[in-house]
Order: C-alpha cells, then structure tokens, then sequence
C-alpha cells in the first residue's frame, strides 16, 4: 500500500534527522537517496531500527557497560578509587 509505504519512509527520515557523525553520515545519505528512489524498503521503521543497531549499535553497548563499570562500588569506595 503506497499509504503505508510513504508513513513509514517519514518515520524512517526522522530517525535519520538524529543520526550523525563520522561513518553513519556516508551510510545515512545512501540509505535516504535509496528511500527516495524505491531501491530501499524497509516494512516498518523496527526493522529499520533493528538494522541500523546491528551496523552501528556497538558503540552504543560498549559505552553503556563502560558506565556501568564507573557505578560499581567496593565496599564505600568507587571502582575508581579501588584501583
């Protein structure tokens, strides 16, 4: 259905509105010229979002963990001042 198709080409654009740096600026541009020509289809934008976290999302995961890693407490100290 084109109805559906260009609602969730929008949705998909949005996203793309809030990605940026680095590689994914090359890789976001290919994918919207795609979109715009109808080479690139995606069903919904999950399935977008699920590509988008498998190319780029490491990054993200290892970022969180490093976090995780400064919050953890030995006994009163931080992890920081424990080492």
């Amino acid at each position: 259905m084109k109805m559906r198709k260009e609602f969730v080409e929008g949705q998909i654009q949005w996203i793309l509105s809030y990605v940026q740096g680095g590689a994914v600026d090359v890789w976001k541009e290919n994918v919207m010229e795609k979109l715009k020509s109808g080479e690139l289809e995606y069903e919904s934008a999950e399935e977008f979002l699920t590509s988008l976290k498998r190319k780029f999302g490491r990054g993200e995961e290892e970022s969180v963990k490093a976090a995780e890693l400064r919050k953890l407490e030995q006994g009163e100290k931080t992890i920081e001042e424990f080492v």
